[in-house]
């Protein structure tokens, strides 16, 4: 699956589509298939149930991502995902059409989210093995932008289109199910379409500059060999030069946020007599879903030629001022609770913009002082679970907390929850260069050494 495919190639012509590609999975997973399903009348228990258990592997993924760097190449991941999950939408779709639907629409949407979050691991590898430091640097914001356009593509466009259909099939006659199949069926064999459409391209596009694989044939390895290498593979990673005060930043980076992230939706509807701010859901989608995106993707872009024009190391600290700091208008908006639309959604902006600008140089640190080494693909996975822990620990007390301190006692104790990341951010040592792309032998032999601190 080579065709076509050179290091001269410009990651313009692939970054975005690859994870737009990534994005598309998840979102459709975790959160379309819920209205899916609802307007289909299956009950919110087992939409709540199997819609979340099938979530597992995105969370799971560094079990296996070893194994991806033993055969074949990344590329050919990639690709390979991308056609499976547009084989599982439109088996989705047609699942759709039966009269017990539920059991194998989630069956294909199992197969959907296993083969996203493995093209995951393959599209991360990609970028890392194929830019040098400062490309990645220049186009990480193309790569957060066109994840999150994916999500608001599926959340937005797709979810609006599917109840135009509806109505337009209720207004032509349809039962309410009849009118909600049809729509679905018709959104999921867009999606089937996009996706397959997608791994077409990278197969023409898609750069690729490895030999087939980094290990023996398959037939000649045992099941022992796969998993003394996966043992390899995790002792590496936890013996690398500064790995556990890398896994405290990874930790605390987002950990303000974490708290944040599940509050400020519920601050935004509770009424103001409860200290909220009062909104209904159609000014909440508006500021969040329209105004907060478009700060969030401009933000990304801009974060990532700031980072390239003076490198990773002296735009750290900034970075993780700039992702932290904006918490602080929920402070101001819960002290004066304002009433004029203009202001919150300023608050808004002004904190998604932030974001934007701050999450890529954490997504960056990972990729150039975590993941180096002869196993840097199933590394940043690691990395990346390890991230989660930084919004999960947090996100899990953040209602109990807020209900205990108030609005606007808790978003003080948000911003004091950010401080140690200031700190880290000043002191996290840097072991890899941040200007220059390490060859992979040399990265080999920086692991090797690095084991010993």
């Amino acid at each position: 699956m080579n065709a076509g495919a050179t290091k001269k190639t410009s990651p313009i012509a692939w970054v975005p589509t690859a994870y737009f590609a990534m994005g598309l999975p998840f979102v459709v997973v975790n959160m379309v298939a819920v209205l899916m399903f609802e307007g289909m009348g299956v009950d919110n228990a087992s939409i709540a149930f199997w819609t979340s258990l099938i979530l597992l592997p995105w969370t799971l993924k560094p079990l296996w991502s070893p194994f991806l760097e033993l055969f074949k190449t990344k590329k050919f991941y990639v690709v390979t995902t991308q056609i499976l999950t547009g084989t599982a939408f439109g088996l989705t779709a047609l699942s759709l059409t039966m009269p017990n639907f539920f059991a194998p629409a989630i069956l294909f949407l199992a197969v959907a989210a296993l083969s996203g979050a493995t093209h995951d691991i393959a599209c991360d590898g990609v970028y890392m093995s194929e830019l040098t430091p400062a490309q990645q640097a220049k186009y990480i914001g193309w790569q957060g932008a066109f994840y999150n356009i994916a999500k608001i593509a599926a959340t937005g466009g797709l979810v609006y289109l599917a109840g135009w259909l509806i109505d337009r099939n209720l207004a032509s006659g349809d039962g309410s199910f009849a009118a909600n199949r049809s729509a679905w069926t018709a959104i999921m064999a867009m999606l089937a379409a996009t996706m397959t459409v997608l791994g077409i391209y990278h197969i023409f596009i898609l750069p690729s500059s490895e030999k087939k694989g980094n290990a023996a044939p398959a037939q000649k390895r045992r099941a022992s060999d796969v998993l003394r290498e996966l043992w390899s593979v995790l002792r590496e990673f936890f013996t690398k030069r500064h790995i556990w005060v890398y896994i405290l930043f990874i930790i605390l980076y987002r950990f303000g946020e974490g708290f944040v992230v599940k509050i400020v939706p519920l601050f935004l509807k509770a009424g103001r007599e409860a200290g909220g701010l009062g909104l209904d859901t159609q000014q909440i989608g508006l500021y969040y879903g329209s105004f907060g995106a478009a700060a969030f993707v401009l933000g990304s872009l801009l974060a990532g030629y700031y980072i390239s024009a003076r490198g990773l190391k002296k735009t750290l600290f900034p970075l993780v001022c700039i992702f932290n700091i904006p918490f602080a208008v929920y402070v101001f908006l819960a002290w004066l609770q304002p009433t004029a639309g203009w202001m919150i959604a300023g608050g808004i902006v002004l904190e998604y913009f932030g974001y934007g600008f701050g999450f890529v140089g954490l997504t960056l640190f990972m990729m150039q002082q975590v993941a180096p080494g002869k196993h840097q693909m199933a590394h940043y996975a690691f990395a990346s679970g390890i991230m989660n822990l930084g919004v999960m620990i947090p996100g899990m007390l953040s209602g109990w907390l807020s209900e205990k301190l108030g609005y606007t006692d808790f978003f003080i104790f948000v911003m004091a929850a950010t401080v140690p990341a200031f700190i880290m951010a000043w002191k996290v040592p840097f072991v890899h260069d941040d200007k220059k792309k390490i060859p992979e032998a040399e990265a080999a032999a920086l692991t090797d050494t690095e084991g010993n601190p």
